[in-house]
């Protein structure tokens, strides 16, 4: 039985002699949402037909779901069966929500500050359900919402890690590819947050050519770090996509500290001899004023002191002028800190005849992450092009140093695709 069978027409009845039907929410695959209340207070229920094909793995789900407890997680509130309609219903109460993300985006875009203060509690919400062996599996702006100034994430429809439901997903670019066969694991929720990440700068959800484009296109108009993240999110393998705990380093980059070993801080070893130190202290106070007696000796009276003349050879026209010097910073070139190839597909790379190559431009922060990428030389196909643009959006770099700080850097990566493989040379061309 299909949730059409519930229907709008249920509004007025009230679920199990407790939740009135005030008004119909809306309505999927996944049930129908009615507003209703729960001791005086607003909230939202949900309804399913008892004999749909995932009815059993809903209930388990709720079951685990009803010992959750985060703060930016909606609160599942009651669950259990009626007799509604002539056929069973089962049923989940959750907290109400004054206002959700899939209002908000039709109105207008977010800032990037709005999306940092979203994707924060997103990510602390989602680690605690991968951890507790659940996924969310349907992270979406409707399912995105703000709940007495609070935002949180929907729980009614969650899954258990490794679950493989009947219910297969209808095409719909939020869910993972994957998912399309039923199979639910915590990379789904990845793919999902980038879809969600693309739509909340754009207003729109990524565009995806199938089967002509392996991955989602991510707009070049959205800046870093947010790019990068959708990029890594939105990959069709989902062995390939990244993991929270990515996400959450590419956004909160920690600083970077020299490597103490490049300047050593030598200490005295705990049982060098006392003594020892004492006679070298000696010797070198004794050292000391018999320098100071000699150059007492050496300097001429007042009447042969001669004022020295500073010349600067004509050989020498960089040595430095008293009063007007110059001191040239110390500085230290990068290095790469993680190489990423391009996804090619194996009948591309075979129809590659010799070689074709690809030099990509990128401008990196001085925490070593990529800001902007851009073509210095796209080659002859566009479809290479496109695979070294987004693996050169990936890499990482250990940031160059002048005076001991690191400093932005702009590097050129030349790609090199042949039949037999990708080489890709690596050039630090600034600082």
């Amino acid at each position: 039985m299909g949730t059409a069978a519930i229907g709008k027409d249920l509004v007025g009845a009230v679920i199990d002699g407790t939740f009135p039907l005030i008004q119909w929410l809306g309505g999927s695959d996944a049930g129908e949402v009615f507003l209703t209340e729960l001791d005086g207070q607003r909230a939202v229920i949900k309804l399913i037909p008892a004999d749909a094909v995932d009815a059993e793995a809903r209930t388990a789900a709720w079951a685990a779901t009803s010992s959750l407890s985060h703060p930016h997680l909606v609160r599942l509130l009651r669950t259990g069966q009626c007799q509604a309609t002539p056929t069973p219903l089962l049923y989940a109460v959750t907290e109400y929500s004054g206002e959700l993300l899939s209002q908000i985006i039709p109105e207008r875009p977010l800032t990037s500050a709005e999306v940092r203060e979203m994707l924060d509690p997103i990510l602390d919400a989602l680690s605690y359900l991968h951890s507790k062996g659940i996924v969310h599996g349907h992270l979406k702006p409707s399912n995105i919402m703000v709940v007495d100034d609070r935002l949180k994430i929907s729980c009614d429809d969650l899954h258990l890690a490794g679950e493989v439901t009947g219910r297969a997903a209808a095409p719909d670019i939020y869910a993972a590819p994957e998912c399309a066969q039923g199979r639910i694991s915590p990379a789904a929720d990845l793919w999902s947050l980038g879809v969600t990440l693309v739509e909340s700068l754009t207003q729109h959800p990524p565009i995806w050519l199938r089967p002509d484009e392996i991955n989602p296109r991510v707009p070049e108009s959205i800046e870093q770090p947010f790019a990068g993240v959708a990029r890594e999110c939105l990959r069709s393998d989902p062995a390939r996509r990244c993991n929270l705990e990515a996400v959450k380093t590419r956004l909160h980059p920690a600083p970077f500290e020299p490597d103490p070993s490049s300047n050593p801080v030598k200490s005295v070893p705990a049982n060098f001899p006392v003594k020892t130190l004492i006679a070298a202290g000696l010797v070198l106070v004794v050292v000391v004023a018999g320098l100071l007696l000699w150059s007492h000796r050496a300097e001429p009276g007042p009447e042969t002191a001669k004022e020295p003349v500073l010349t600067t050879p004509a050989s020498s026209p960089q040595s430095p002028v008293p009063g007007n010097q110059t001191v040239q910073g110390a500085s230290v070139k990068g290095a790469v800190a993680e190489r990423v190839l391009p996804n090619v597909l194996p009948s591309a790379q075979e129809s590659i005849e010799g070689k074709v190559n690809v030099s990509v431009r990128v401008a990196v922060d001085a925490g070593g992450n990529v800001l902007n990428a851009t073509f210095d030389s796209p080659g002859p196909s566009k479809y290479f092009a496109r695979q070294a643009m987004q693996a050169a959006e990936h890499w990482r770099f250990r940031p160059a140093q002048v005076d001991g700080k690191a400093v932005s850097s702009t590097w050129i990566l030349r790609f090199h695709f042949t039949q037999s493989g990708t080489d890709i040379t690596p050039v630090e061309v600034s600082p």
